[in-house]
């Protein structure tokens, strides 16, 4: 049966079940092979897949495959790859404490090729290819550690994100001489000793501040009794920098990205803060001006071979918020209800929502054909197909939220 016919006939798990399970058993996950393949992007989305699966059908091998997965990130991209000259762990713990605190030394993207070393001329094109650190993924790992420990109950998963967003705001945020903090780099060797890439993250300031924003909520509610003394600290420098962004993208991962962003914060912002409901305001009007952009300029309707799957399905994900956000603001009337500019931006967006499901079948039967442009990227298209089929975990900030659909 086609996987088109399925839309119709099968619920959505048993097409991200087997997604899932294609993309466990080819990484090396389950059954778990000697030398797994791990890319840290990918696999925070996976493990909220996982546990949404677990969620949605009781099968314990999905809380397991979660967990599994969880290990296997940290034994992997929390140590050296086997062709650099470094050994062990990032972090330079010893292998027991280490074991303990996995995320000390960040984690690495996982990227084919090693980092270029420091005496290397950068190359822009070759530098995608290249290993080291995002802090875009470090904080999409965090998130996937904090819905781990709401579903699991294990406070551990607490601690290495709160662990690892700490390691992240020291080695990646941009300071001036006096100590100020003026910027987040993009990307840094797999030490966290240099930036590879000086340019700064349009996004990474806000997705840092709302991040770590969802570290102290789990630490609030899932307490381990563990030091995260610079948490504050951090979260307030990177809300800091939020006061002069720019929200507007034309990039259908970038709007993907700004929807999570805005569908957190939501979950997340309380009614005293009012400078929290402003930047709200601020992220959802540039999600709706961004949108427009892109379909102004027909992206959508781009030849194939033009696109890339995963980035279209980042934007589906995002698009799949759009009833949570509207749901927030109808409940909490009290935070949201007075301020006009809000839900009357939300109503605008609210019915693009369906371009989700749209995006969601077009790549449904390409992922059925498996042609070169999607088995290029397998891996993180077919992860990021079953998120945009079953969303909730990876979209809810603490305890799942199941998202009403029409």
């Amino acid at each position: 049966m086609a996987l088109e016919d399925e839309m119709i006939s099968d619920t959505p798990p048993p097409i991200a079940a087997r997604l899932m399970s294609e993309f466990a058993r080819r990484t090396g996950l389950s059954p778990a092979a000697q030398n797994s393949r791990r890319y840290l992007w990918t696999d925070a989305f996976a493990v909220c897949n996982f546990l949404e699966l677990f969620e949605r059908t009781g099968d314990q091998q999905y809380r397991r495959c979660a967990t599994e997965l969880i290990d296997q990130v940290h034994r992997v991209l929390g140590r050296y790859r086997a062709d650099d000259g470094r050994t062990g762990w990032i972090s330079g713990l010893d292998d027991d404490r280490a074991r303990c605190h996995p995320t000390l030394g960040g984690l690495r993207i996982g990227k084919s090729l090693r980092e270029r070393g420091a005496d290397e001329a950068i190359d822009e094109q070759l530098e995608w290819d290249r290993d080291g650190q995002y802090f875009h993924y470090l904080t999409k790992w965090v998130h996937a550690l904090c819905q781990a420990a709401f579903d699991t109950g294990e406070n551990e998963n607490v601690r290495w994100a709160g662990e690892l967003a700490e390691t992240a705001f020291r080695a990646f945020v941009r300071r001036t001489g006096s100590g100020e903090v003026i910027g987040v780099y993009w990307k840094m060797s797999t030490d966290l000793s240099r930036p590879l890439v000086n340019a700064m993250g349009l996004h990474d300031a806000l997705d840092g501040f709302i991040t770590f924003r969802e570290v102290q909520y789990a630490i609030a509610k899932i307490p381990d009794h563990a030091e995260v003394s610079g948490l504050d600290r951090a979260t307030e420098a990177l809300f800091a920098l939020c006061q002069h962004g720019e929200w507007t993208t034309d990039d259908p991962l970038g709007v993907g990205g700004l929807l999570f962003d805005a569908c957190r914060l939501c979950q997340l912002v309380r009614e005293e803060q009012r400078q929290e409901l402003r930047l709200l305001e601020a992220v959802i009007k540039g999600c709706r001006n961004g949108l427009m952009l892109l379909l102004d300029r027909g992206y959508l309707n781009w030849p194939l071979p033009h696109r890339l799957a995963f980035r279209e399905l980042g934007l589906a994900i995002g698009l799949r918020a759009l009833p949570m956000i509207a749901e927030a603001v109808e409940k909490n009337r009290s935070t949201f209800g007075s301020r006009s500019a809000l839900p009357r931006t939300i109503d605008l967006l609210l019915p693009y929502g369906s371009l989700s499901d749209e995006i969601v079948g077009l790549w449904l039967r390409h992922a059925e054909y498996q042609g070169e442009s999607w088995k290029a990227h397998q891996d993180i298209n077919d992860v990021m197909l079953a998120t945009a089929i079953i969303p909730d975990t990876f979209l809810s900030v603490g305890e799942r939220i199941q998202i009403r659909r029409s």
